[in-house]
């Protein structure tokens, strides 16, 4: 079942938009991971998913049926095309912030288990015969997510 033209343009219009808006949304978010602020990106989080998702099903649709879009002209179809491949690019820079966000996380935690560990690790003995004890069992830390 193919469709119509106008149902085409508007849903490739429709399209367009969604995919403006998320790029425009995944932007910010990267900006805000350069910019080593991530509680920035936290701002607008709820919009992003639930946009993300509506793309993820309509995109879903489009590509099992390509007969949706087929009707509108090769000029949307193209400028869809352009809007698609920016949000990819888009997306590829959030996702080069956040691997930086977290192999830095990882090392700060890495490294303050590390001290924790080597504090235990220094038993005090006192007086003549005094032995090291043995090194305490390592534990692990708890992090506050709002913090």
């Amino acid at each position: 079942m193919n469709a119509t033209p106008d149902d085409a343009a508007e849903r490739v219009y429709q399209m367009i938009l969604l995919t403006e808006r998320l790029t425009a949304l995944v932007a910010e978010q990267a900006q805000a991971f350069e910019a080593r602020r991530p509680q920035d990106a936290v701002i607008q989080v709820e919009e992003t998913g639930r946009l993300a998702n509506l793309y993820r099903h309509e995109s879903a649709r489009i590509r099992a049926n390509p007969a949706l879009i087929s009707a509108a002209s090769l000029a949307q179809r193209t400028r869809l095309r352009r809007a698609t491949e920016a949000f990819d690019a888009v997306l590829a820079r959030q996702a080069r912030a956040v691997g930086a966000i977290k192999t830095v996380t990882e090392g700060l935690v890495r490294t303050i288990a590390e001290e924790i560990a080597s504090q235990r690790q220094q038993g005090a003995t006192y007086g003549p015969g005094a032995q090291q004890s043995a090194a305490a069992a390592a534990t692990a830390i708890t992090l506050n997510k709002r913090a």
